[in-house]
């Protein structure tokens, strides 16, 4: 599928250099800016290790018995959730999420095993024992409460386009009939704008990164995602990317873990309400996410069930 002149393109995709940026409102990708990590960036926060954590869920307990923690997440999502292929280091707003989340239920970082699951697999995932909890833009919805159990949400995106920085005829989802837009199999943002009043010409593959690769080399108008997901691209694509600023669905990101095991939903729900009252969560999302043109706004309300 795809062409030889495009393995730059792919390194420039995935690769977070010195062309991050800054910027709100489809301005992503307008200026430099600092990355993750950097000298100048807000520092991340640390996480204190809990000790005696006693919890009655059976995910913690064969957690505890293998000693190691097994996080689900993304690794193509810049600011979100990445991994360096040259360190094998994550880095990212959900990849703290997640590390905040151990230390709390007692795991230190060096006790993690982190696993790479796409979107079309997540609840397979879950609902068979393969990760302890999953942490990487997921969506919560009726259909998957139906497999798999949330906590959260623990943030608000909304569905978004990205584009070239050149585009003039794409301004939000009202423009793209007969485009033909990207998206990745399994997404809520592709069912929404499969919808027959967009018009748009839908191409799925399998990684958000394979899509603004395509976008990138005019194989597809545009790339459909959750905006948070999008403004990272257009950051580590400087100059090039853009996104239109107009979301359309509100998509809220839930931690994804064995339906049944109430008492670890419950407990990282309390986890998360602890850290967004105390500051923590602010912190993390100003040294990561906040890093690619998302301006911080509150979380929303947690909700139990």
């Amino acid at each position: 599928m795809k062409l030889r002149k495009t393995a730059a393109v792919a390194v420039a995709v995935l690769a977070l250099t010195a062309t991050a940026c800054g910027g709100k409102e489809g301005s992503a990708g307008d200026k430099p800016a600092t990355k993750p990590g950097d000298a100048a960036a807000p520092q991340l926060p640390t996480y204190t290790v809990a000790s005696g954590v006693d919890l009655d869920s059976p995910t913690f307990k064969k957690a505890k018995e293998r000693g190691k923690l097994i996080i689900g997440s993304k690794a193509d999502q810049p600011y979100l959730g990445f991994e360096d292929q040259a360190t094998k280091k994550r880095s990212g707003f959900d990849v703290e999420i997640a590390k905040m989340i151990a230390a709390e239920l007692g795991f230190s970082e060096d006790k993690i095993e982190w696993k790479t699951v796409d979107s079309k697999l997540r609840e397979t995932a879950i609902s068979t024992g393969q990760v302890d909890y999953y942490v990487g833009t997921y969506t919560i919805n009726d259909k998957r409460k139906e497999q798999v159990g949330f906590a959260g949400p623990y943030y608000l995106a909304g569905a978004d386009l990205l584009v070239r920085k050149d585009e003039t005829g794409i301004t939000g989802p009202e423009s793209v009939k007969g485009k033909k837009v990207c998206s990745i199999t399994g997404s809520t943002p592709l069912q929404e704008i499969k919808k027959p009043e967009y018009g748009a010409q839908t191409i799925e593959l399998g990684k958000y990164s394979d899509c603004v690769q395509q976008l990138l080399t005019k194989q597809v108008d545009a790339v459909t995602t959750d905006d948070a997901i999008l403004k990272g691209y257009a950051a580590a694509n400087s100059g090039k990317l853009k996104v239109t600023g107009k979301p359309f669905t509100k998509e809220p990101y839930g931690i994804g873990m064995n339906k049944d095991d109430k008492a670890l939903r419950g407990k990282v729900s309390d986890i998360l309400d602890k850290f967004e009252k105390d500051g923590t969560y602010k912190k993390i999302y100003e040294a990561t996410l906040g890093l690619s043109g998302s301006a911080y706004t509150e979380p929303p309300a947690l909700e139990r069930y």
